[in-house]
């Protein structure tokens, strides 16, 4: 579903001169299959989020190739890619992202809008998310009037509201308790496991990083260990120890 080729990126320091740059970013190869959790563990400045970044579409990077769903999208515009991220892509950010002017159900309502997409299934699918997240009581709320957890699940339902096949998050735990952050991964998991949504979550908190079928540990812009707690069954043989167990 994601694969990063050879991807680098190096950031300009200055807007004159091409030799005061950083490189962030080193030969990236990355592959996460259908259906994978892949959970993306680095320190503060590790080049994480520029890696995620890049994934989705906010950065060019310097070289290399990102190729999503068998999309490659080496040559996309950035209007390109926000067409693109609206019909494949969710997006989870730190900061929720929330519109602060728009109500819970207006910001989950937000893509559906965009993609033009009736006012009856708008109004069906809103619904749905608001009731799946426990949110049905607070449509009419703003952001200000939530609590972090409520803002975090209306921003999970608003990157779920066009039943992506991918999403990608970005430290989505960062601002919540832990008991937010419990129910936030249980919702993760049922997700991948009932609709097979495949995910790349960047985190710095190894209990986060432990809900993936691989972990993948970056250090300097270098991806320097892959661990495997809980490899990914083939449907195949999801199916089959299903079938089983009853």
């Amino acid at each position: 579903m994601i694969r990063i080729e050879r991807l680098s990126h190096r950031y300009q320091l200055g807007a004159k001169s091409k030799d005061r740059s950083v490189s962030v970013l080193h030969d990236i190869d990355l592959h996460v299959k259908e259906g994978e959790i892949v959970t993306l563990v680095g320190r503060s400045g590790s080049g994480k989020s520029t890696l995620l970044h890049a994934a989705c579409g906010f950065i060019r990077p310097s070289s290399g190739r990102v190729i999503i769903d068998g999309q490659d999208t080496a040559n996309f515009s950035e209007g390109d890619w926000a067409d693109f991220r609206r019909q494949r892509i969710g997006v989870i950010f730190q900061s929720f992202q929330l519109i602060p002017s728009m109500t819970a159900y207006e910001n989950i309502e937000l893509p559906l809008v965009l993609e033009g997409i009736g006012e009856t299934e708008r109004n069906q699918r809103t619904n749905q998310l608001l009731e799946r997240f426990g949110l049905a009581g607070y449509a009419e709320h703003y952001p200000g009037e939530l609590s972090g957890g409520q803002q975090q699940r209306v921003g999970i339902a608003r990157a779920l509201a066009l039943k992506p096949r991918i999403v990608m998050a970005d430290e989505p735990t960062g601002s919540l308790d832990s008991d937010n952050e419990r129910q936030f991964l249980d919702t993760l998991q049922q997700l991948n496991a009932e609709e097979r949504i495949t995910f790349l979550i960047i985190t710095h908190d190894e209990h986060v990083a432990s809900i993936g079928h691989r972990i993948v540990r970056i250090e300097d812009g270098r991806l320097s260990e892959i661990a495997s707690p809980r490899p990914l069954a083939s449907t195949a043989s999801a199916q089959q120890q299903e079938v089983s167990s009853r």
